[in-house]
């Protein structure tokens, strides 16, 4: 077991969390976000803090890494590559999607052959989607998805599918199957990072902190300026 640093700004809230031999023993959030600029630097220095003032040694720095905004996105891995420079620790990336199913996994009583569909809002009515199984074994990869009344069909006629996420309330209206179930109040939060966290941290699933990048999904094109004629 280890101790890490969490990090996760992929959505409005912003949250740090610390975690010790598979347990969280700090955490931090702010859901009045986005102003991950200015309140992740103060979150991260009170952890390092928390963590100093326990002696206890820092092992890794787990980011979510998207999908998600953009912009948190790049503030939270930048912050999560200067710690691990700085301290000389490795560096774990965690697909947010993935970790937004840990505390539906946690605390809710689901059937054995139950599907998991995490959405993160990607405005209008297109969300950020990955299905899992109770496994956490992919079934579907992440694909952004504009929702209407046929959206997963095909998975809604033999699973019933528990939808979570900030992209999950706006799609009630669409996705009106009788297996479809819908979880409220699920974020992707830094203290619900450390059971994948450890699970990296055993098998040495590393990122390369010089070249890691967010999984943003859509790459984020500027807006070219239009030829004067």
């Amino acid at each position: 077991m280890s101790c890490i640093l969490h990090i996760e700004t992929s959505t409005e809230v912003c949250s740090v969390a610390v975690s010790q031999d598979g347990a969280c023993i700090y955490s931090e959030e702010d859901f009045n976000g986005p102003s991950h600029a200015v309140t992740l630097g103060v979150y991260v220095d009170r952890a390092l803090s928390f963590v100093e003032s326990h002696a206890i040694p820092l092992d890794a720095v787990a980011v979510s890494c998207g999908p998600g905004s953009y912009t948190g996105l790049r503030i939270g891995v930048s912050m999560a590559k200067g710690v691990c420079y700085g301290r000389g620790v490795p560096l774990i990336g965690l697909p947010t999607l993935e970790v937004m199913c840990v505390p539906v996994l946690l605390r809710h009583e689901l059937p054995d052959d139950a599907l998991l569909c995490p959405m993160i809002d990607a405005r209008r009515m297109e969300v950020y989607a990955t299905i899992y199984d109770r496994a956490l074994r992919v079934v579907r990869p992440t694909e952004a998805d504009v929702i209407d009344e046929h959206s997963y069909a095909e998975l809604l006629a033999d699973h019933p599918v528990y939808f979570f996420g900030n992209g999950a309330e706006k799609c009630r209206t669409k996705l009106t199957h009788p297996n479809a179930h819908f979880i409220e109040k699920i974020y992707p939060l830094a203290k619900w990072m450390f059971p994948l966290a450890e699970k990296a941290m055993a098998i040495e699933d590393f990122k390369d902190v010089a070249y890691f990048e967010p999984f943003y999904l859509k790459e984020f094109v500027a807006s070219k300026p239009k030829k004067l004629l």
